[in-house]
């Protein structure tokens, strides 16, 4: 009886001791996936604060290099339409990105990941300084180029890297992106609001490269052994996981591009029509209050960033898979803003701002479908090139949307002179 107990004993020590090793692996696991939740929330905002500050700062860039080259604009009643439409600044910010994004996925799984990210942020960085410190529209344009560098290599790689991970991590990185919006276009349009100079409001911004540094190589619990971590890191998968697309030729990976167009056009369409809205409309949708032409500019920048991060923190409460449903009703966003802006028939700033912060919820809520879709309905092995390979779509229709945005701006200024 004794040595009975003993046994019983010695079973219920070793199922007690069991039950506390799967305890502890599980508030590990959980307090690593909250940790890269952070991580590619954080990486998400750093990655694309870049480039919405330079699309928020594009009506000041072109106004102060119009004084410093002293070239004439003209205004009419408090409206003010530079010679150049905002849509340059967007093509400088998004054509070094389309190049990005349209060759990397057959090349840049040669590089290492701390590679590719540290990069990512000496891009960044110059870019920041390079608009800061200019001294002609060239030198500011090439800022913008870096930012757009920057934000492009960044895409790919982070979307690749989060197959590596739990596929909330896609949502995770979508909010960010989202927050990117927000926090870029308000803090520069806040710092600007204040008193601060383009110049310093850049400098001050430098804070979010070292924020990315930080997340990326700090924040980031990766989910192997150091060692494995190193060669994972170094661009191979977790054991027993093969990535097909290394091994397949170039005109192999083409023919993987077709199954993935139903998610790429209406990728494609919504970022046609928001961005040609946001280049081509904003700096000319002008109401007579206590904002200035510029500032109303940057407000309409924030308002529509607001409504992007809303939607793109939406996948995880309700998804939608038919995402070219509200791809389509961007174009109605565009038609409607289109009119206002030639007819004038709506006369209040308010109205304006709803009509602007629907714009920005059906383009993030067609960005994390999307993207959340490939996660689920891909198959592993070509995940990580159909996630890079798909974010083209939405550089092609901003690129389009870019030289769409200098006629619409030259026509509109010209009947507004009339």
């Amino acid at each position: 009886m004794i040595e009975d107990a003993k046994t019983i004993n010695s079973i219920n020590s070793f199922h007690n001791e069991e039950n506390d090793d799967t305890e502890l692996l599980i508030k590990n696991n959980d307090k690593e996936l909250l940790r890269n939740l952070v991580g590619f929330w954080l990486l998400g905002l750093c990655n694309n604060f870049g480039y919405v500050v330079m699309l928020s700062a594009a009506y000041d860039i072109l106004q102060e290099q119009i004084h410093t080259n002293t070239t004439k604009s003209y205004s009419t009643d408090g409206f003010h339409c530079n010679p150049i439409s905002t849509g340059a600044v967007l093509l400088a910010d998004i054509i070094p990105s389309l190049i990005v994004n349209w060759t990397a996925p057959f090349y840049i799984n040669r590089f290492s990941y701390p590679l590719r990210v540290a990069v990512v942020i000496i891009l960044l960085t110059a870019s920041f300084l390079t608009v800061s410190f200019s001294t002609s529209r060239f030198l500011s344009l090439l800022g913008v180029v870096f930012a757009s560098i920057s934000s492009g290599a960044g895409e790919i790689t982070f979307l690749s890297l989060s197959v590596h991970f739990k596929k909330t991590t896609v949502s995770a990185w979508s909010s960010g992106t989202g927050m990117a919006g927000v926090c870029g276009s308000l803090s520069y349009a806040f710092l600007r609001q204040i008193g601060l100079s383009s110049h310093n409001t850049l400098l001050v911004l430098l804070v979010v490269p070292a924020l990315f540094a930080f997340t990326f190589w700090i924040v980031l619990k990766f989910p192997y052994d150091i060692k494995t971590k190193n060669e994972y890191m170094s661009h191979d998968k977790q054991p027993g996981c093969f990535d097909k697309t290394k091994q397949m030729s170039f005109i192999a990976k083409v023919r993987l591009i077709k199954p993935l167009l139903k998610y790429m056009v209406p990728l494609f369409l919504v970022y046609l029509a928001e961005y040609t809205i946001n280049q081509g409309l904003f700096e000319l949708l002008y109401y007579d209050i206590w904002l200035s032409q510029a500032s109303q500019y940057r407000w309409f920048q924030v308002d529509y960033q607001i409504g992007v991060f809303i939607s793109r923190s939406s996948v995880n409460l309700f998804q939608i898979k038919k995402v070219i449903f509200p791809a389509l009703c961007q174009w109605l966003v565009l038609l409607f803003l289109l009119l206002e802006v030639y007819y004038v028939f709506i006369r209040s700033f308010w109205i304006t701002l709803i009509v602007i912060l629907f714009e920005g919820l059906l383009g993030g809520t067609v960005y994390v479908n999307t993207f959340y879709l490939i996660f689920q309905e891909i198959e592993e092995d070509y995940r990580e090139f159909s996630m890079s390979m798909a974010n083209v779509a939405n550089i092609n229709g901003i690129t389009i949307a870019g030289f769409l945005a200098l006629p619409i701006h030259n026509f509109l200024c010209e009947r507004k002179r009339l």
